[in-house]
């Protein structure tokens, strides 16, 4: 894709003021659309806060691109192969006025965040595509993923992973690389916080998965595996109307005990990483983790409602978060 893109002949270096304006942006991205993770953001240092907005901010960049149902798929595909390639581009030194890639540039090589991490990002959202790409279409969006109608309300749920192994690659995609990229900010010398961290991604993406099984069955979406669905014997078609909460407790209960699982790796990450770090990490796990036990608590009716955290709750762990930065 972007292998032969050559370094442009010097760096373009932002002034202070470009990367001031470049972070601000990249803040004001993750504040209205980070409902959870911005908690999170607000009790790390500065610079790793605004690293985190930047990261943030390309993550958006690119799921608003693939979620674009105004383009047909293949479009969005072209656009977010042009997006990438402008983002290696930058990253080689050429110039942009694009205040993201400003801000996650100066945020990459502060914190030497592996760039093919950031392409598995975008790897991730090319996967919620779905649909085989054309031998002319660019390699990042080619892969074994079952054919997916078009994004729309009255889309036939597709089921689009047959085992938990096959939906562990895309939880990796758009979730452990998460993990991943946030210790690189947060700081960590020991290797063992890279496995835990990708663990502790896929207990949010888990307790994602289960919190809108209605909404992305809405757009054509299901990410509960096939097996899991056969051993219940439920009907993915059932989504598009009413469906009974009683009879998809059963499989909500299991994914939620393999999110638990992930989530006691996310517990064992935390001392790992820096300490001025810990705090966040504590506050982004508590979160998601209450999350989840508030959909236990209403017994998987994810249908009925969306099921979410309220401010206040938020709130009051953010403020445990910053006692503990304070300890």
């Amino acid at each position: 894709m972007s292998a032969g893109v050559q370094p442009a002949p010097s760096q373009f270096a932002p002034t202070e003021s470009q990367l001031a304006v470049a972070y601000s942006v990249c803040r004001s991205i993750a504040r209205s659309s980070a409902k959870n993770f911005y908690y999170a953001f607000l009790v790390l240092p500065q610079q790793k806060r605004e690293a985190l907005c930047a990261v943030y901010a390309y993550m958006r960049r690119c799921d608003d691109i693939s979620d674009d149902t105004s383009m047909p798929v293949r479009e969005r595909r072209l656009k977010l192969a042009d997006w990438l390639d402008t983002f290696h581009r930058v990253m080689q030194g050429n110039p942009s006025d694009d205040p993201v890639l400003i801000a996650l540039a100066d945020a990459q090589r502060r914190f030497k965040i592996p760039i093919h991490l950031l392409d598995q990002l975008a790897l991730g959202t090319a996967m919620d595509l779905a649909e085989e790409a054309d031998d002319d279409e660019p390699e990042f969006a080619r892969g074994k993923f079952q054919e997916a109608p078009e994004k729309t309300n009255d889309a036939q749920p597709t089921i689009r992973y047959a085992t938990f192994d096959d939906l562990y690659q895309y939880c990796y995609r758009v979730a452990s690389v998460v993990g991943l990229v946030c210790i690189r900010i947060f700081g960590y010398r020991d290797p063992m916080a890279e496995p835990l961290a990708e663990r502790c991604g896929l207990a949010f993406q888990m307790t994602n998965i289960i919190r809108d099984v209605k909404e992305d069955a809405s757009m054509g979406r299901v990410y509960l595996p096939e097996e899991d669905l056969a051993k219940f014997e439920l009907d993915p078609a059932e989504l598009q109307g009413t469906p009974d909460p009683v009879r998809w407790r059963p499989l909500l209960a299991l994914e939620a005990d393999r999110a638990r699982e992930f989530y006691r790796a996310g517990e064992e990450l935390i001392p790992y990483v820096s300490e001025d770090s810990q705090p966040a990490l504590w506050v982004l796990i508590t979160i998601y983790h209450q999350l989840l036990e508030k959909i236990a608590s209403q017994e998987y009716d994810v249908f009925t409602n969306r099921i979410s955290l309220t401010s206040w709750q938020k709130l009051k762990v953010l403020g445990k978060g910053f006692v503990k930065r304070l300890a």
